[in-house]
């Protein structure tokens, strides 16, 4: 998005990617009939850029499959719902309540500069899960937070600042947005997968990207700057980075970046997912009155959706291995993880999920140009000691990628954000 804005804009735009495709965190392979996402997937309401640029391309999407009694399985037990999850009546409440007040807190942190809210310092100085403990007395409620946070960030509460949570809460319209299928940010894909989008912006750049062309050095000098690759190097005025926080600062700098951009790198580090795909001959679960949604506080998989494919043709489940659990399996053998992932399946919707006709799976945290996934995370004191250089060029380098958006941080629309606005600045200053 930052090269076509630049390009329309009338700059001379080179795109220097490390891998041997497009797409970054969007992953679109054949698996069965059919091609399936193994990274990013979902759109909802409120993320219009995506949804236009998807328009344009001539990129279709069709809604998520929710129909059906949802799984859950905590603490030993599984259990059915349709629309409240299966928890007291206490837990219900309080865990309301507690929303609530979320959302009340995190629409009082301004989304282009978290670190100046009210009570900055104070929520940047602990953790999602010191404020649970504080917040929630039932073990039900306790439960569903963790459920939340893993799946919206792949990460632990006890691995998030506060602030940060309250600012991508706010930057993504607010928690139950974040979680929800209809009305969500799970509310629709894309037919024919979510890496279209960057294929085809990709087509439309033409012989402006290079593949296999990752990038070594950056050296800046009064009339632009020199990007070393293993292929050689590139001359420009000035270079957009569009790439996760923590893999920017293994880029070596001629001068070496601000110390506070530095630190600010070497404190952002990635989720952790594992997303896995199952095909079956026959979406069974449904016959049995299941929607495919499923969550666990103890399985391998702590998440899980239907992935039929959008004309019912193909029939699969996609789960997801996240936080602590990612990081159990990220270096086993595939055919553990696809193991542990059927037995998950197999626990939320019958043993009939064992038997697949094919599976795949992404392991994030070893993608080497990724370095896990969704996005990059802040731990406390992070927002506030550093965030200011999240987004501020450092001379004639500018920063994109969804964790510099301010609107729908960490999802497709937020790259889309970040690319027109870091290309932006380059265009303000090639006028002057």
């Amino acid at each position: 998005m930052a090269a076509r804005t630049l390009v329309e804009s009338g700059a001379s735009v080179v795109v220097l990617e490390a891998r041997d495709r497009v797409g970054g965190r969007t992953r679109t392979v054949e698996l069965g009939s059919e091609r399936v996402d193994l990274g990013g997937q979902w759109i909802g309401p409120t993320q219009d850029r995506i949804r236009t640029l998807a328009d344009e391309l001539g990129v279709a999407t069709f809604p998520q499959h929710e129909q059906g009694r949802n799984v859950r399985a905590s603490r030993g037990r599984v259990a059915t719902y349709r629309n409240a999850p299966p928890v007291s009546m206490l837990s219900r409440l309080e865990l309301r309540r507690a929303l609530r007040h979320l959302d009340e807190r995190a629409r009082s942190v301004p989304t282009s500069a978290p670190w100046r809210a009210e009570n900055a310092v104070e929520w940047d100085g602990m953790t999602v899960e010191m404020w649970k403990r504080d917040a929630l007395r039932t073990a039900g409620a306790r439960d569903l937070v963790d459920v939340m946070v893993r799946s919206i960030f792949a990460a632990e509460p006890s691995e998030l600042s506060f602030l940060f949570f309250l600012f991508y809460l706010n930057a993504g319209g607010g928690l139950e947005r974040l979680s929800s299928v209809t009305g969500g940010a799970q509310e629709r894909g894309f037919i024919g997968g979510a890496q279209q989008i960057s294929e085809r912006l990709a087509e439309g750049l033409g012989q402006r990207v290079q593949l296999e062309t990752p990038v070594q050095s950056i050296e800046q000098h009064d009339g632009g700057v020199r990007v070393r690759t293993a292929r050689g190097d590139c001359i420009g005025r000035h270079v957009i980075v569009a790439i996760p926080p923590t893999l920017a600062g293994r880029i070596e700098y001629t001068p070496p970046l601000p110390a506070l951009r530095d630190q600010l790198t070497q404190r952002m580090p990635m989720g952790s997912v594992i997303k896995c795909v199952a095909v079956y001959p026959e979406p069974f679960w449904r016959r049995s009155g299941l929607s495919g949604q499923a969550w666990s506080d103890r399985d391998p998989i702590r998440l899980a959706f239907d992935a039929c494919s959008h004309d019912g043709s193909q029939a699969a489940l996609v789960g997801f291995m996240l936080g602590r659990s990612a990081r159990e399996y990220c270096e086993r053998p595939e055919i553990e993880r696809r193991e542990a992932a059927l037995q998950s399946f197999a626990r939320a919707f019958g043993p009939e999920a064992r038997d697949c006709s094919a599976y795949a799976d992404q392991n994030w945290i070893e993608e080497r140009w990724s370095g896990g996934g969704y996005t990059g995370l802040m731990p406390p004191g992070a927002l506030t000691e550093c965030g200011e250089a999240l987004r501020r060029p450092c001379g004639r380098i500018h920063w994109a990628g969804t964790e510099t958006a301010t609107r729908w941080v960490g999802y497709m629309d937020g790259a889309l954000d970040a690319g027109e606005r870091a290309a932006n600045e380059v265009v303000k200053r090639l006028a002057r």
